[in-house]
């Protein structure tokens, strides 16, 4: 399963871009495919505390794949990947 639900509506996916975790809830447009699953608009996650610069993961998740934008501080900022498994 490459989506999570917990009974609140947020869904979770795995981001090996930043190691951990990412969410989006019911504001998000889903398709409702939780092994290639598509939701807009892109999500911006900033990680990290004042003074450092944060990290950022700003990507989008289409058809089952994680398109990770130029302005991530990661390693796969650029890259299109497959969605990994999630652990449940």
């Amino acid at each position: 399963m490459k989506l999570m639900e917990y009974s609140d509506g947020m869904k979770v996916f795995f981001c090996p871009g930043c190691n951990q975790h990412h969410g989006f809830d019911s504001r998000w447009t889903f398709n409702g495919d939780f092994e290639r699953p598509t939701f807009s608009p892109s999500l911006l996650v900033t990680l990290g505390h004042h003074p450092e610069p944060p990290d950022i993961c700003h990507s989008f998740v289409r058809d089952g794949r994680i398109e990770y934008l130029n302005d991530c501080t990661h390693s796969l900022a650029g890259q299109t990947i497959d969605l990994p498994d999630v652990e449940v």
